[in-house]
């Protein structure tokens, strides 16, 4: 748990911070950016200036939006860049007010590691076990439900606390038992102070840890793995007609793999006209390749021509089997309830269809964790659903596609996205 696992993959690492609000997590980011020298020397010169002469406000680095720093909350999902010499990450700043929960669900969506703050000043650590707040069960728990492989718990503001040591042993017992009881694997609780700069670059010098710091342990973590074997899964996004003028012109069909891989001579088969055709090339960024693998845009161009649109699905024949009505897990992010009956529009991979909830069978308890009975679904609450749709679609179960497997809800009269389903099963 507290020591750094050898460096499995060195491609570009994208993770996101989520947590309370006030938990410190522009503040943490900024301290990443700033110790690793991934600082504008302008944006250094107008954070010194404002500062005017105190130690500057780190937070300020993601908080871009002018409402972030006149309320002095995290808004929007913020998106930064920076390297060491082990590795690139790709960082999201996520929101952490129960009202912009949506934007942490975005952003867990592409990550390859979670990092959940916990403020441990906002903690009665003298109790046992330590009683976490609702927004870091929350926000685990939806990292956990997204997939995120890897969740990480910093505990932030050591700094703050007189017996840090204490502090940190009791938080730590309190999130490894409610992770244990929640099913999530935890890739490790690292002690911090991100105002300070404690341990989130550089090991903490403190006899009471010996783990890494933060930065060791995300140099560490491995990068979400596509499946690249089996079965070939495509959602086509854009059809690119070539040439000039009518008649027969060659066209390309470009999507991003959701599982296999696709090489010229490849039977394949189209969702949802059912024809069958041979891949004639592949192309990857505009040139011929031999072959695509999972996770990479490919180009794909068919030897004869079919009617193949946006929306459609490219797979091996015979393996991609639609369904109307699934079982799923549906996180609720709109302030108007999820209710039984309702028709909502659904997109699954670049195909919109309408659908309804046909029941409702239960909600999560995020203290208890338990599933309790309910006929609605509130804002940020997450439940177990049946779905119907107006037309089949090749749903997977999310546990093993997150491509195939999951779809986001949209509220037809106000056009918010009001949900992110999770598919279980064919019901």
């Amino acid at each position: 748990m507290n020591s750094a696992a050898p460096i499995q993959d060195h491609r570009a690492l994208r993770f996101l911070t989520a947590g309370s609000v006030d938990d410190g997590k522009s503040t943490l980011i900024g301290r990443l950016l700033y110790d690793s020298r991934a600082i504008l020397a302008d944006q250094l010169d107008t954070l010194e200036k404002r500062a005017a002469g105190a130690p500057i406000d780190l937070s300020l680095l993601t908080d871009g939006l002018e409402a972030e720093r006149e309320q002095g909350i995290t808004i929007d999902v913020a998106y930064r860049y920076f390297a060491t010499r082990a590795r690139k990450f790709i960082i999201a700043d996520a929101p952490g007010h129960e009202q912009y929960t949506r934007n942490m669900v975005t952003a867990a969506a592409g990550s390859d590691a979670a990092v959940v703050l916990v403020d441990i000043t906002k903690l009665d650590t003298t109790k046992s076990p330590v009683p976490l707040l609702a927004q870091t069960r929350r926000h685990a728990l939806l990292a956990h439900l997204l997939r995120v492989p890897s969740i990480v718990f910093a505990v932030n503001k050591l700094d703050a606390v007189s017996d840090p040591a204490q502090a940190y042993a009791a938080v730590r017992d309190a999130l490894l038992g409610f992770a244990e009881h929640a099913g999530i694997r935890v890739a490790g609780i690292v002690p911090v102070s991100a105002l300070r700069g404690d341990n989130v670059t550089q090991p903490l010098d403190a006899a009471w840890y010996d783990g890494p710091s933060l930065l060791q342990l995300l140099e560490s973590l491995p990068t979400a793995q596509e499946r690249k074997d089996g079965d070939l899964l495509v959602p086509v996004q854009y059809v690119a007609r070539e040439g000039e003028g009518t008649g027969n012109q060659p066209r390309t069909l470009w999507g991003r793999i959701a599982h296999g891989r696709v090489k010229a001579g490849d039977t394949v088969q189209l969702f949802p006209n059912g024809e069958v055709a041979t891949v004639a090339e592949v192309r990857l960024a505009g040139e011929v390749v031999d072959v695509v693998e999972a996770g990479q845009s490919a180009g794909i161009v068919l030897d004869r021509q079919i009617d193949v649109s946006r929306g459609d699905w490219i797979g091996t024949p015979k393996t991609i089997h639609a369904a109307q009505r699934f079982s799923a897990t549906l996180a609720w992010l709109d302030t108007e309830p999820a209710v039984i009956g309702r028709k909502y529009w659904v997109r699954h991979g670049n195909r919109w269809v309408q659908a309804r909830i046909t029941a409702i069978e239960s909600r999560l308890d995020i203290h208890s964790l338990e599933a309790i009975d309910a006929h609605e679904l509130a804002v940020n609450e997450i439940g177990h659903v049946i779905v119907e749709t107006q037309q089949p679609l090749p749903v997977e179960s999310y546990e093993t596609n997150r491509v195939g497997g999951a779809l986001i809800v949209v509220d037809p009269a106000s056009n918010r996205t009001s949900g992110a389903l999770l598919v279980k099963a064919a019901a």
